[in-house]
């Protein structure tokens, strides 16, 4: 049955929480709605960010939902509705990603073996995370695309929920599950590698250090 647009626009001055109660107590599909039109884009920009490849990222946001709706009984209303989300945005992305990289190794030992006659496994170069220019049509973010997904899969969910999805550090411990100085480290240190992946184009736009007066 069609939501009538009266009943969506009083669901929308709700906060998530509340939206989140009324689906869990009553089965409120105008609450679940409502989630789902809010943090549609959020999620798919970061699931994009994560896998690198727009129709998996639409892919993994619909999963997302789907989950949101099936499990919507595990969430507690102690905890922040947008970092549960993320929460399950993230171990989404994970298995995802483990899976492809899965499915990215083939072994050769037929083709190569060596002098010894072991078989080894040779891992294809993914081209898979290519922008989609449908959502990034400038060069800048399509270089800052690329040199995210040449960080490891820890630092890039970091940093992306950090810089992109603007997560506290506390937020983010709860979304990867892990201590608070493991998030710090694991963003700085994907900061300090994507400042040596983008260092042409820093220089491109602004100057290199030499040149600046």
């Amino acid at each position: 049955m069609p939501l009538h647009p009266d009943e969506l626009k009083r669901f929308q001055e709700l906060d998530d929480e509340a939206l989140m109660a009324l689906f869990q107590q009553e089965g409120s599909e105008a609450a679940y709605t409502v989630l789902v039109r809010r943090y549609k884009s959020p999620i798919t920009n970061f699931l994009y960010r994560f896998v690198g490849n727009y129709d998996d990222a639409l892919d993994l946001a619909q999963e997302t939902f789907i989950r949101l709706y099936r499990y919507k009984h595990a969430y507690r209303s102690a905890q922040r509705f947008s970092t549960w989300l993320y929460t399950i945005a993230t171990n989404v992305a994970r298995t995802f990603y483990q899976q492809r990289q899965r499915r990215a190794t083939v072994s050769f030992s037929a083709l190569s073996p060596d002098e010894e006659g072991e078989q080894h496994e040779w891992e294809i170069p993914d081209s898979s995370y290519m922008p989609d220019t449908r959502v990034d049509s400038t060069y800048l973010a399509q270089r800052i695309q690329r040199a995210l997904m040449q960080l490891p899969a820890v630092f890039r969910e970091a940093i992306v929920l950090r810089e992109i999805m603007e997560l506290s550090y506390e937020e983010i411990a709860e979304v990867m599950q892990t201590e608070l100085g493991t998030v710090k480290s694991r963003i700085n240190r994907a900061r300090q590698r994507l400042q040596e992946l983008l260092r042409d184009v820093y220089e491109e736009l602004y100057g290199s250090a030499t040149q600046q007066p």
